[in-house]
């Protein structure tokens, strides 16, 4: 049986890992060109 509350804490592990992930991919982010941030109407 799949509870909310094992949904929950897999939503919650899946946030951590994105959260993880993003925090490691800022540095070497920032050297390369920004794509969205340069486009203009």
């Amino acid at each position: 049986m799949y509870t909310i509350e094992m949904a929950y804490a897999r939503m919650r592990e899946l946030q951590d890992l994105a959260n993880r992930s993003r925090a490691h991919q800022t540095a070497s982010a920032s050297k390369r060109a920004p794509k969205k941030a340069a486009k203009k109407r």
